[in-house]
């Protein structure tokens, strides 16, 4: 019972927010890029105007040969740092009817523990966040079911301060009323057009563009820390994307 005991009093909080207004003054601090196919260079990556790269802390899977660029290495990381760019990590196994959150709350301490050795495999620091994946439209339903207990398992292993949440702005929404979250990283797919959440520190925009022949996208930075690993041992986070802020 002590795993879901915050839901109950975040359903009313949810009730209450209604939809949400557009976000006024997010200004974008720089860019940062994902990918998955292949690696670009880090000199292509500074060439091209980004600060850095979020990168994945998790296996590329069986059926994703193509996921060259998964998991993020030490060897990689110590050339993307070693070049003066910013590294962010993120978690995504699975995806549609294998999405990762669907397993709830035994997947969320599963993959948040594989999420979690890989991290610090590549060298990632203690006490930054790692990005975990709702990379779909969920409905509320969903979001109570799976999603909940899916993020109460990752906080359980990464810690509360140390959980980012990678999702829509109607997520991210929900996420907050019930304290999920200390990171926002907002995607669009069942955002309203147009909509930065004023909680997101990163977002990703639409369209993919072309590295070193790689596709990658592209994320807007809108708060100074975003979860980068050049933060490890500062301020706790205090950007619009802290819960109680």
């Amino acid at each position: 019972m002590l795993r879901y005991a915050t839901l109950g009093s975040g359903v009313a909080l949810i009730s209450a927010l209604g939809a949400p207004g557009l976000a006024q003054g997010r200004q974008v601090l720089g860019t940062i890029i994902d990918y998955s196919a292949a690696v670009p260079s880090p000199s292509s990556i500074r060439a091209a105007g980004h600060i850095g790269a979020i990168r994945y802390v998790s296996d590329a899977r069986p059926d994703a040969a193509w996921m060259r660029a998964k998991p993020l290495t030490g060897r990689e990381a110590d050339a993307l740092l070693d070049s003066g760019l910013e590294v962010v990590s993120c978690y995504q196994y699975g995806k549609a009817a294998t999405a990762d959150w669907l397993g709830g709350y035994e997947a969320g301490l599963k993959h948040a523990r594989r999420g979690l050795d890989l991290h610090y495999a590549a060298g990632g620091p203690e006490n930054r966040p790692i990005y975990a994946s709702i990379d779909d439209n969920p409905t509320f339903e969903q979001f109570t079911l799976q999603v909940v207990p899916y993020l109460l398992g990752w906080q359980e292993v990464v810690g509360a301060g140390n959980l980012g949440v990678y999702a829509n702005s109607p997520t991210i929404d929900w996420a907050s009323a019930v304290s999920l979250g200390a990171f926002y990283w907002q995607h669009d797919w069942g955002t309203p057009k147009g909509y930065v959440h004023p909680r997101a520190n990163l977002h990703q925009i639409p369209g993919e563009v072309r590295i070193d022949g790689i596709g990658v996208d592209i994320n807007h930075v809108l708060t100074p820390d975003y979860g980068q690993w050049s933060r490890a041992g500062s301020a706790p986070n205090t950007g619009p994307g802290l819960l109680g802020s």
